[in-house]
């Protein structure tokens, strides 16, 4: 049975997912494996090219797959090693280990995981489709469709001095390729790029392998910036831009101080240097939500990425960025890039915007994370209380651990692994071995994990990998 012909039952991608997970499966190799084209697997299983590129998405989301820009995806290599062993790369095994069945997976970032709307857009999809037949779909909107650019522009708009236009929104099929792009764009190989630390793996990953030489600020033990070492490198280096988040920097929680904040946006701007802005957990906030840095910082040295997917679910993969400079060459390349987004898709969450139903999802979203939050502190205490510290996060579905006596944390990886638990060292989360004695745990973690059990294998590996 084809996925057109199980539709009755169910959606299509998630019959082009099954497929996908079984054809990766049968493959037993060590090597990567090519996967076949967007295209070629719409003329194989009859399907829309829009329909095989939300499986992807969803694949390359829970770490099965990879893009490779301009060369297409490839499933990760299938380690046919036991759980406990330490070869390879440290994050293609968390990669390789949490697709192994069985595995109580403690290491993801879904905020989205317990109320997504993807219910909500998939219905209303099939209502725009009875108004946008899909053979009247355009294909060339290579920026995305404008109803969405402007729902975005309009949401980023704060006054007359900070308003955004819809030919200034960029949408791309993921963060990655958007992030890509940009990295083009800006000429950042070679370039000095500050980022705060820890920071996102799949961001470290891309700006590396771009030859981006990335400088590190890692927060204080009083939960701030650096400012002193900020405004030395800033004094001393020639830095191109910094990347730092909207209002919570996640893994870590931590939201600046508004002194904190205000300086650092008065150094950024004494030095010429841009800023751009991670807002992907900006609207994850367990209160009110934090004052955006882009509200502060000198607009016209600005520029501003996110996704829709930790706010409304691996349904809404899509990556966007908001940028007033560089539009004649942004535009040339997501042309070339040849997103194959579907216009439908991106109509329907711009009603989401229009009609206040994702304002409505976001108040109903933070109070259930930060109850998460507390819950996972109870048992946070009763199970590692002498074996870690942390600071209560104020935003997003993750905990920054620390160990209080020094370890071994790949160590820690390795045991956990063999007991069937899977957590993200600190390590991946940055490129000049910071945070080894740290790892980010899930707190939107599926009830089916037996989490008290996990605590407790997380207690024991901890103490028998102590170094020290």
């Amino acid at each position: 049975m084809t996925p057109k012909d199980d539709r009755q039952a169910d959606f299509a991608y998630q019959a082009v997912y099954r497929y996908m997970i079984n054809l990766i499966n049968e493959v037993g190799t060590d090597a990567r494996v090519k996967l076949p084209s967007l295209r070629q697997l719409s003329e194989r299983l009859n399907v829309s090219i829009s329909t095989i590129q939300y499986a992807y998405s969803l694949l390359e989301k829970e770490g099965r797959i990879y893009s490779v820009a301009k060369s297409g995806y490839y499933a990760w290599p299938v380690l046919n090693k036991p759980a406990g062993s330490s070869g390879g790369d440290l994050l293609e095994r968390l990669y390789a280990s949490a697709r192994r069945p069985g595995m109580r997976v403690l290491s993801a970032d879904e905020p989205a995981l317990g109320a997504s709307l993807d219910g909500a857009l998939l219905l209303l999809e099939r209502e725009l489709l009875r108004h946008y037949p899909r053979h009247l779909q355009p294909w060339s909107q290579p920026c995305g469709v404008w109803e969405l650019r402007t729902a975005l522009a309009a949401r980023y708009t704060s006054s007359p001095t900070r308003c955004w236009q819809a030919d200034e929104v960029y949408i791309g099929a993921d963060l990655r390729g958007v992030l890509e792009i940009l990295i083009e764009v800006l000429g950042l190989k070679g370039a000095a790029v500050i980022v705060e630390s820890p920071c996102d793996w799949l961001i470290l990953r891309l700006l590396q392998g771009a030859g981006v030489r990335v400088i590190e600020l890692p927060f204080t033990a009083q939960g701030g910036l650096d400012l002193t070492l900020l405004e030395q490198l800033l004094r001393n280096e020639s830095v191109q831009l910094a990347l730092l988040s909207s209002g919570v920097s996640l893994p870590s929680g931590i939201a600046l101080s508004s002194h904190d904040r205000m300086q650092l946006v008065r150094l950024l701007n004494q030095h010429g240097c841009w800023l751009l802005e991670n807002d992907s957990h900006g609207d994850l906030g367990f209160e009110q939500p934090i004052t955006a840095l882009r509200e502060l910082a000198n607009p016209e040295r600005l520029m501003v990425f996110s996704t829709f997917e930790k706010m409304l679910g691996p349904e809404a993969p899509f990556g966007y960025l908001l940028s007033r400079h560089l539009s004649s060459e942004l535009q040339r390349l997501f042309l070339l890039r040849a997103f194959r987004l579907s216009s439908i898709r991106q109509r329907a969450i711009a009603r989401l915007y229009q009609s206040g139903r994702i304002d409505q999802h976001l108040r109903e979203l933070r109070p259930q994370l930060k109850e998460q939050a507390r819950l996972m502190k109870l048992r946070l205490d009763e199970h590692l209380m002498d074996h870690v510290s942390y600071r209560m996060p104020v935003a997003g579905a993750t905990f920054w651990l620390r160990s209080e006596v020094p370890v071994d944390m790949r160590q820690v990886f390795q045991r956990l692994l063999a007991r069937q638990v899977v957590i993200a060292p600190g390590e991946l989360f940055s490129i000049s071995g910071l945070h080894r004695q740290h790892l980010r745990l899930s707190h939107m973690v599926d009830q089916a994990h037996n989490l008290e059990s996990a605590l407790g294998e997380l207690a024991l590996a901890l103490k028998q990998a102590q170094t020290g």
